[in-house]
């Protein structure tokens, strides 16, 4: 395979499983696949993370406000593969509850991954509310 499709395939699998469990109040998958080497961050729709402490917080501070994920899917517009970088830019349509209550939304994603000892890791996010 090459690296396109290897990292075609992480997305489709562990980073979208990761994705489906925070929204379902889990932030351990989400967590196992981001970057544990500095630096990390995410500019976030609704809070910013710089560094792996802030990141740990922002992970668990969402997993506590969502559960009951009825619906999250992916739609990628644009991915590249560099080496030992990549990104994607897509769309995350997601239905969830949020603090108890369902809420449906869709966010402009934008992540940066790079390969550390053989597997890829999120290292920057940066997500916004795409307005009605």
């Amino acid at each position: 395979m090459s690296d396109q499709s290897d990292f075609l395939d992480w997305v489709r699998t562990s980073l979208y499983e990761a994705e489906l469990a925070i929204h379902n109040g889990d932030a351990g998958p989400r967590r196992a696949i981001w970057s544990r080497e500095e630096s990390v961050s995410v500019l976030g729709a609704w809070r910013n993370a710089f560094g792996q402490q802030e990141l740990a917080d922002l992970f668990s501070g969402l997993a506590k406000q969502f559960s009951d994920c009825t619906s999250y899917r992916f739609e990628l517009l644009a991915y590249g593969v560099m080496g030992d970088m990549a990104y994607t830019a897509g769309l995350e349509h997601t239905s969830t509850s949020v603090d108890g209550e369902p809420r449906s939304y869709i966010l402009r994603a934008t992540q940066i991954y790079r390969r550390e000892g053989g597997e890829w890791k999120v290292a920057h996010r940066h997500g916004d509310t795409v307005a009605a």
